[in-house]
């Protein structure tokens, strides 16, 4: 079976062909795109080395392979953008990105790993995120750094979006969408 993120309207999944790009088409992403959003697929099929291989296909046809690094599911989403240097922990989440496909034009990205969870300031409120889960659909970004280096990290990015069960997807060129 093969695992698509899909735009906006909700979880589905697709057959795999042998040739994945054609899996979708016209009337699939008719049927499931709402008028007037902006929209986005992601499939995954394994890829050579026990690689997940993704494929993110825009609304008008634009097509992206990459690698997943997240949770393997299909989710819903639009896409938007983040031009923040650092802070994915806080950026993914910010309550306001909550159902979006979160882009992250930093061209590397897990290079320090994330922090433990239920760490508290003063104030009872979470030390280094925005919130207690994350909120955006998915995380893509240019590229994935699989060894992480920080003094404070408990986790590498990919366990983490494992956990909270969001798709992440790299090696796609997020100047070009």
């Amino acid at each position: 079976m093969q695992r698509v993120l899909l735009g906006r309207m909700g979880i589905r999944s697709l057959k795999a062909t042998a040739q994945p790009s054609q899996s979708l088409n016209k009337a699939h992403f008719s049927s499931l795109h709402k008028p007037g959003s902006p929209a986005a697929y992601v499939g995954s099929s394994m890829g050579s080395g026990g690689m997940r291989t993704a494929q993110l296909v825009l609304e008008d046809g634009s097509r992206f392979t990459g690698v997943s690094f997240g949770h393997e599911d299909s989710v819903a989403g639009e896409i938007v953008f983040n031009t923040g240097m650092v802070g994915y922990p806080e950026s993914l989440t910010d309550p306001s990105y909550r159902g979006q496909l979160l882009v992250s034009t930093y061209p590397l990205v897990g290079n320090y790993g994330v922090p433990p969870a239920g760490v508290t300031d003063e104030f009872g409120l979470p030390k280094h995120f925005e919130s207690d889960k994350i909120h955006a659909s998915a995380f893509i970004i240019s590229d994935y750094s699989h060894h992480y280096s920080n003094w404070e990290a408990g986790r590498s990015l990919s366990q983490w979006l494992n956990e909270e069960k969001i798709p992440g997807l790299y090696g796609i060129d997020t100047r070009l969408l």
